[in-house]
């Protein structure tokens, strides 16, 4: 504790190098609480620790230098990629219920291949610091660690697919390939992932390299609204979606694409994000309207469905449903940890802290001050106080039950 006020009353000598908007919140945290400011620099102090290199294992998360580095995007031009796309949502949480009208859902839809690709150059790097190469949820038991929980939610697809040497899949909307590479490993199947995103092919393909799966699976742009235009018919064994489908505008037409590089018989699984009536959702409620357009504006989704319109869509798209159900129901049993739990962090290590409220704290005063002295690319804090609004909606979703990210569905090709 003393070193820590040691540190703050150096540093505080030299915020004079800072623009005056950034500085005196400091100045004025120091007057009023110098505790919690020798906390949150050494906090700080602790993630800029980490400027080592990531390891080639799933399991690893990106350093913090990772999020400075813009070698492989597509878009250098950050600050006008994220205002682009906050236009799209524009009126989330100062006007709710602006983003849940026809019109405005309409809109995204419209554009929401700019706007799934624009999100992702912008979160990517962002997701892999704080989360890991497998970009989604997981229901997770007591004894669990957090990768132990995402890996065991990976294994389940791929038994429930009947995955195995010999069998060929597709996953869909792959992000940078965290859960293929681990199918592949589990299963020996081959394996190919579809993202709408190029930066993520590049970086996917690269970890597929260094891991050496590249022969077993690798990852492809394409649009998952148009897979029978880059794949010919029964292509597929089996196909899987990861929290993924969720970004579609148009439910039906993507399984329907689904359904045409799958040979007949052939299965689909997924995870995917929705509203849950059934446990007290209601649309006509602002308040949870509030929530889920957060979780929408914050995530890159053009509305969020029910279970129950998942299900006909994969009927109308020509599946015959086997199985559905949220993943996530057993989460208030005395055996499992909530999935949102994730996102308030623990304090048990530098990766569990980091994703707290008061480690994104740390992170975001830390892209601040970087992209202050230019060595962050303009726009970074906008995208930072994105991602930190929508885990907070993620989490007040998730403690009244009316959202689930792991909404499970088993469907057969008839």
């Amino acid at each position: 504790s003393l070193y820590s006020h040691y540190i703050v009353n150096n540093m505080v000598d030299y915020l004079s190098f800072l623009p005056t908007a950034l500085a005196a919140p400091i100045y004025d945290l120091y007057a009023t609480n110098p505790t919690s400011l020798a906390v949150l620099v050494v906090s700080t102090f602790l993630l800029l620790l980490q400027l080592r290199s990531p390891t080639k294992d799933d399991r690893s998360f990106k350093s913090v230098t990772t999020l400075l580095n813009r070698g492989e995007k597509t878009n250098e031009d950050i600050d006008s990629t994220v205002k682009r796309y906050e236009n799209l949502f524009d009126g989330s949480r100062s006007n709710v219920g602006k983003n849940t009208t026809s019109e405005a859902i309409g809109k995204r839809a419209d554009e929401y291949k700019d706007m799934v690709s624009s999100f992702y150059d912008l979160v990517t790097d962002f997701y892999e610091y704080g989360w890991g190469q497998s970009f989604h949820f997981a229901p997770r038991y007591t004894h669990e660690t957090f990768m132990e929980s995402i890996y065991r939610a990976e294994h389940f697809l791929a038994l429930k697919l009947n995955l195995g040497s010999g069998k060929k899949a597709i996953d869909v909307g792959c992000g940078v390939g965290g859960p293929m590479r681990n199918i592949q490993r589990f299963t020996g199947a081959d394996i190919t992932g579809v993202t709408i995103n190029e930066y993520q092919v590049k970086v996917g393909n690269r970890y597929c390299k260094e891991q050496g799966v590249d022969k077993m699976c690798r990852s492809t742009q394409g649009d998952f609204q148009h897979l029978s235009s880059k794949f010919p018919p029964s292509t597929f064994d089996a196909a899987y979606q990861i929290e993924a489908t969720c970004h579609s505008p148009d439910k039906t037409e993507t399984f329907k694409q689904v359904a045409s590089v799958l040979k007949k018989g052939g299965l689909f699984a997924g995870y995917e994000w929705v509203v849950l009536p059934e446990n007290g959702y209601d649309k006509d409620n602002e308040d949870h309207v509030r929530i889920k357009e957060g979780i929408e504006v914050g995530n890159g989704l053009p509305t969020l469905a029910t279970g129950q319109q998942v299900q006909d869509a994969l009927t109308a798209a020509g599946f015959e449903v086997i199985e559905a159900y949220d993943a996530n129901r057993g989460q208030k049993d005395g055996n499992q940890v909530p999935w949102y739990q994730t996102l308030k962090g623990e304090y048990k290590s530098l990766s569990g802290f980091r994703m707290t409220h008061p480690g994104r704290i740390c992170t975001h005063i830390m892209c601040t001050v970087l992209e202050a002295i230019r060595i962050a690319p303009k726009g970074t804090v906008r995208v930072s106080s994105l991602l930190n609004a929508t885990a907070l909606d993620l989490v007040e979703g998730g403690e009244k039950e009316l959202f689930t990210p792991s909404y499970y569905f088993l469907a057969r090709k008839k």
